[in-house]
């Protein structure tokens, strides 16, 4: 089955994230299938950049996202329609 989840990338105390999609039996800093955001705990504001289109393409064929990540694609969503509204 096919996760998407973050895969941590950056130095030590300062964590930066990548939302891939990925087979979920690797290990977290596995060899990504695809490369769909990225995450920066660090940052104020926003600091998440999702591509909305393949995250949907993901989830339509079925892939399962990590708590976190589902937290991140919800925050996106909701900026993407404020966006498109205004």
């Amino acid at each position: 089955m096919v996760a998407l989840r973050l895969t941590r990338k950056g130095t030590k105390d300062r964590p930066y994230y990548k939302i891939v999609a990925v087979d979920s039996r690797t290990r977290r800093d596995g060899r990504p299938i695809e490369v769909v955001g990225n995450y920066d705990p660090m940052k104020d504001g926003v600091n998440y950049n999702v591509d909305l289109e393949k995250v949907e393409k993901w989830l339509s064929n079925g892939a399962q996202a990590s708590e976190t990540v589902n937290s991140i694609i919800r925050k996106a969503r909701k900026q993407a329609k404020a966006e498109a509204s205004a």
